[in-house]
């Protein structure tokens, strides 16, 4: 028997460590070649990390919610003997990280390596092939899918997967909750409920309780609000998703309001930035790059378009539903998920009334989108009239910019917002 050590890949340029979000082994568990073992989170990007040979888990390095430093042991594998390991890929190693040289797989006679307690089962000496009861893997689920069970308390062996090779999705976990029988009643009505249960917060969660802290912590907050009035804007996005082709997503108000940022910020430079508070720099950019935030089963995220001042209402539509559903399904790639210079934040019909939203650090504003209800508004000419109604909720990092230049930039946007013409005509 022999010993290959599986080392924490490079999971993306400039990323030193990725923190362990779940395994899918324990040691005893026989693997199969490219068999996913463990899922890894970095910049809100989750990485599965698949075993590139067949044997037994010795050894696990980590814990769920630990920490492991690129190319540091992360599995040990004991495979058979006369079985050819993969040779480790040679990777060039930038001199800013001279003192973490890389560490390279090793495969080496299991008698020569300190193990663990063996779990090999009575009477197994070879493990290729695995007899086909060990063989059986866990079920095909994407992270953010295994994150939504386990909250659950649902056991994915037990959910039937429709998609690619059997994996299980969204939606049939969906189905499956909705078929489990309801727990029924206390016979009296009423019952002293005594649980307590701990959760350590890990992955995602852990980097938005990261995020948010530091930027309530570092940036002083000034929020305005405004209400707007969309009556005109929701006619013309009606009648434009009426005459759309079938190979156009539908039109919700942010493609409009990404549009009217563009032209906003052309005259506000400096809400289109971020600010460096350990060097005092504020870095304004042309390029406007709309940070949306979305939540996702794993919790908030926000997915970013690019160069939205060089996109249209339909190409801005389509860029913000395909990074929004990368985001969602847990396939959104880093540079995805990051860069972004200004951010929309927006409930929808769960928008409410007024919100006081956290600016997406290290970002100077952030523009909060509020419900659309109809309200009677007075005409001016004796009469209430109904009109449809939103609030634009936003926040600024008062360090940067002045309450007097809060209120001409939003003012700005409900201009454009209530004359929608104005969104398309150029200067």
């Amino acid at each position: 028997m022999s010993e290959y050590v599986l080392n924490m890949p490079d999971v993306g340029e400039g990323v030193a460590e990725a923190e362990l979000v779940e395994w899918h082994v324990k040691p005893g568990d026989p693997v199969r070649e490219d068999m996913v073992l463990a899922a890894v989170m970095t910049d809100k990007a989750t990485v599965e990390i698949p075993s590139p040979v067949a044997g037994i888990v010795t050894w696990l390095a980590a814990e769920v919610g630990d920490s492991v430093a690129v190319r540091a042991p992360l599995v040990r594998i004991e495979i058979a003997s006369g079985s050819v390991a993969p040779a480790p890929v040679e990777e060039p190693q930038p001199v800013a990280k001279a003192e973490m040289p890389a560490l390279p797989v090793q495969v080496a006679p299991a008698q020569d390596i300190v193990q663990p307690e063996p779990s090999e089962k009575p009477g197994k000496s070879e493990f290729l092939p695995m007899p086909a009861g060990e063989a059986e893997a866990k079920p095909l689920a994407a992270p953010a899918v295994r994150h939504r069970a386990q909250a659950s308390g649902v056991d994915l062996n037990k959910v039937k997967g429709t998609g690619p090779e059997g994996r299980i999705t969204h939606e049939d976990l969906d189905a499956f909750l909705a078929s489990r029988p309801r727990m029924p009643g206390t016979a009296t009505g009423f019952g002293r409920n005594t649980a307590v249960e701990e959760i350590r917060i890990t992955g995602l969660r852990r980097k938005i309780a990261e995020k948010v802290a530091l930027s309530a912590a570092r940036i002083p907050h000034i929020t305005y609000v405004e209400e707007v009035d969309v009556t005109d804007l929701e006619g013309l996005r009606a009648a434009m998703n009426g005459g759309r082709r079938p190979d156009q997503p539908k039109l919700t108000i942010l493609p409009f309001l990404m549009r009217a940022l563009v032209r906003a910020v052309d005259e506000q430079p400096v809400m289109n930035a971020t600010f460096d508070d350990e060097t005092g720099i504020v870095t304004r950019y042309g390029a406007v790059h709309v940070g949306i935030a979305t939540q996702t089963p794993s919790g908030l995220s926000v997915p970013v378009v690019r160069h939205a001042e060089a996109r249209g209402i339909w190409n801005c539509a389509a860029e913000l539903a395909r990074v929004a559903e990368a985001a969602r399904t847990g396939r959104a790639k880093r540079e995805e998920l990051t860069g972004s210079t200004i951010t929309i934040s927006s409930l929808g019909a769960l928008g409410g009334i007024v919100s006081t939203p956290i600016i997406n650090h290290p970002e100077v504003a952030i523009i909060g989108v509020n419900k659309i209800v109809t309200r009677p508004m007075w005409d001016g000419r004796g009469q209430f009239i109904p009109r449809r109604m939103m609030n634009l909720s936003s926040s600024f990092d008062h360090r940067v910019v002045d309450g007097w230049d809060a209120a001409t930039f939003v003012q700005r946007l409900k201009t454009l917002l209530e004359t929608p013409a104005l969104i398309f005509v150029e200067d």
